[in-house]
């Protein structure tokens, strides 16, 4: 028999027993389907993490204060308060930084009228808006001014605004208090989404100054955000920086940093790690569905050659050979199996168009989902299809025509 044959043969069939076909190949749909929308969820993660990472800023590093030890006990990192303003600007003095600006972030009750909601303060400088990749939809950023003379204003994150101004007015101008003190607000802040774990928008920045002296009453900053000049001279601008403060916080050559300095790219490829793993266990998930549907096809293709014995019985009468019979039925769970398979990528990808619109799900297709799902479909026909093949290869022609 030649090829054309064996797929003309199989696929008649699957039409003469088009009941039993489509059941047998509903494991394979859904397993392909399953495949398809969680490859798509892991890759829409992906790319999620990977832009909203970026949008945090470009080349950035964070300086934060180290861990510290509390009769005994282990702090967490960020509990010493060895962060000065003057340290942000000394890291001005390296030749691979661009800006350093210092932060100092705190928690807090924000009410406007009736409405209140508690939110993360931000007291830094004018420079973190170009570093951060910061815009306002309306209003403006504090001036260096503000800063300096510890005004009482901010500039609100679009989720601060949403639950402060539900009625949709407009803020800026307006008043609202901020751990029971009077701002004025300058700018609402455009959306800027999730950045990993951290939602962008619901945060309230304020100048450094009145952060320190009005609000929380400290002399230091909890983070510095340092901008690199070239994303090839971060590794080099670590090792300034580390230079840097230590000698500023006069640390001997046996003493450990009490600071560290993390790469938000570093942040971004932890994430990206993390969503990849999760991204391949998901796959794994929806890939043992799959294998379920191709035992359903072994089983059913096993019910087949019973059925047909004596058709096998006369086809190796007038001259086919073992092997085949063995294509023949071997071509036939193939072709139920990549049917499946297609079938299964367009449900697949309906979910996933579904999910995207209705959920508001970040799903991507990829070519990679469809050839993976395709490639297994016809891995599980050849292997579950096997079996059932042989079997008929191996039956006797007298003994085959002699069964009832």
């Amino acid at each position: 028999m030649k090829w054309l044959e064996y797929i003309l043969i199989a696929l008649q069939a699957v039409r003469d027993h088009k009941l039993r076909s489509g059941l047998t190949a509903l494991g394979i749909i859904i397993g392909v389907s399953a495949v398809i929308t969680m490859i798509s969820l892991g890759q829409g993660a992906s790319k999620a993490v990977s832009e909203s990472l970026q949008s945090l800023g470009s080349n950035l590093l964070a300086v934060r204060p180290g861990s510290m030890a509390f009769r005994h006990v282990q702090m967490g990192e960020g509990a010493r308060q060895t962060l000065k303003v003057d340290d942000a600007v000394a890291i001005l003095e390296s030749p691979y930084v661009l800006e350093s600006v210092p932060e100092f972030s705190g928690g807090g009750q924000l009410k406007a009228g009736n409405a209140n909601w508690s939110t993360r303060i931000i007291g830094t400088t004018p420079e973190l808006a170009a570093v951060r990749n910061l815009e306002v939809s309306d209003g403006r950023f504090f001036s260096r001014r503000e800063d300096l003379s510890t005004a009482r204003v901010c500039i609100l994150g679009k989720t601060v605004y949403d639950n402060l101004f539900s009625t949709g007015g407009r803020a800026v101008d307006t008043f609202v208090r901020v751990r029971n003190v009077n701002f004025r607000v300058v700018g609402i802040l455009k959306e800027k989404g999730y950045a990993g774990w951290w939602n962008q928008d619901d945060v309230v920045y304020i100048p450094l100054t009145t952060a320190q002296r009005r609000l929380f009453g400290a002399d230091h900053v909890t983070s510095i955000s340092v901008q690199v000049r070239d994303a090839d001279l971060i590794d080099d601008a670590i090792l300034d920086i580390e230079r840097i403060l230590r000698k500023r916080h006069q640390l001997r050559p046996d003493q450990d940093n009490d600071f560290y300095v993390r790469s938000y790219a570093d942040i971004a490829r932890t994430f990206q790690e993390a969503t990849q793993t999760f991204s391949y266990l998901l796959m794994s998930i929806a890939l043992v569905s799959l294998v379920v549907g191709g035992i359903g096809i072994m089983n059913i293709m096993l019910v087949s050659v019973t059925e047909r014995t004596r058709e096998i019985g006369l086809r190796k009468a007038i001259g086919a050979r073992a092997r085949d019979i063995r294509w023949q039925f071997l071509t036939e769970a193939v072709s139920l199996c990549l049917l499946g398979g297609l079938l299964g990528v367009a449900v697949g990808i309906g979910i996933s168009q579904v999910l995207t619109r209705a959920a508001q799900w970040n799903l991507e297709v990829t070519w990679v989902s469809i050839a993976v799902s395709f490639g297994f479909s016809f891995f599980v026909g050849v292997v579950f299809g096997y079996l059932p093949a042989q079997r008929a290869a191996r039956l006797r022609p007298i003994e085959a025509l002699r069964h009832e």
